[in-house]
């Protein structure tokens, strides 16, 4: 009974080597840096998109703020540089 176990034991041990090190292998070639590089490049797009979107919103946001406050109030304080002298 013993013996049978660790023979298991070393059956599933070694298909799961053979397992890694085949998957080990796909990815240094042609194909499977070329796979690589396609998700990285489609990476790259979505989060640009994504970039750009918000910033289109924000600057939908920004543009429906100053349009809210076109009535001739001024928005800041005057600061240092654009107080008047006295």
């Amino acid at each position: 009974m013993k013996s049978s176990v660790w023979f298991v034991a070393g059956a599933a041990t070694g298909v799961y080597v053979m397992v890694k090190a085949k998957r080990a292998v796909e990815v240094f070639t042609p194909d499977g840096i070329g796979a690589r590089v396609a998700a990285v490049r489609a990476g790259a797009r979505e989060f640009v998109g994504h970039v750009a979107a918000g910033a289109d919103e924000r600057e939908a946001d920004l543009l429906a703020e100053l349009r809210a406050n076109a009535d001739g109030y001024r928005l800041l304080e005057p600061g240092p540089t654009d107080a008047q002298p006295e």
